[in-house]
């Protein structure tokens, strides 16, 4: 009897210890102890032959300036001080640019109410993707507007930003939608223009990662 009551006394302090231990855990993930890697802080290897001689130093987003689905100029400049989130595509792409609009579209959903996140979705076919076009597309996928970009520039500009600023693959089709090339990464991006993240556009589970992700760099924003 006195050995059940022992067992029944130690379940109970068992019981009790739960609450002070998800404390101190979220306690400690409080103190951003989860921390996200930086990319390219010595700089980029010169990825592709035309970016520019590699730096040594810290990697940042380069400048630009493109227009969104409302003819509203938006570039690097938007970006400062605020957490912004990037893929590339182009709208008459028949393989996995739908996947990964509808992955955005599930991105923007999530952080509607926060003005501290903004997607930018970039196309790789600007000669055709006009901001009237971008537009119909951006009303497809309940982009909301002011948050979720849809951009277009010129090409050559365009290319070079995938390749050189975000450090991606891309090859122009030549208005050929087979013929394209583009990686199937979101990016996330910091307040100060630098990469702290790639995921897979494509997989539900690399975006679930990517919004858990983003709202730590949110959480290190307010600390």
């Amino acid at each position: 009897m006195r050995g059940l009551r022992i067992l029944q006394g130690l379940v109970l302090v068992c019981i009790l210890m739960v609450p002070v231990l998800i404390f101190l855990f979220l306690k400690s993930f409080g103190k951003n102890e989860y921390d996200l890697p930086i990319f390219f802080e010595k700089g980029v290897e010169k990825p592709f032959e035309e970016c520019p001689v590699a730096d040594t130093t810290q990697h940042y987003i380069p400048e630009f300036a493109f227009t969104n689905q409302d003819e509203k100029t938006i570039g690097r400049a938007d970006m400062q001080g605020k957490i912004t989130i990037v893929d590339f595509f182009f709208t008459s792409c028949p393989s996995i640019c739908p996947i990964m609009s509808k992955e955005m579209e599930r991105v923007n959903d999530h952080f509607r109410d926060d003005p501290q996140v903004q997607l930018m979705s970039i196309s790789i076919d600007p000669e055709y993707d006009t901001p009237e076009l971008l537009k119909e597309y951006a009303q497809k996928h309940h982009a909301i507007s002011g948050k979720w970009h849809f951009l277009s520039g010129p090409k050559l500009d365009t290319y070079r930003l995938a390749r050189c600023g975000f450090v991606l693959p891309t090859l122009d089709g030549n208005g050929i939608a087979d013929n394209f090339v583009h990686s199937d990464k979101f990016i996330l991006v910091d307040d100060l223009g630098r990469i702290r993240g790639y995921y897979s556009g494509t997989s539900r589970e690399e975006v679930d990662l990517l919004m858990l992700e983003t709202k730590i760099l949110l959480h290190g924003k307010e600390e």
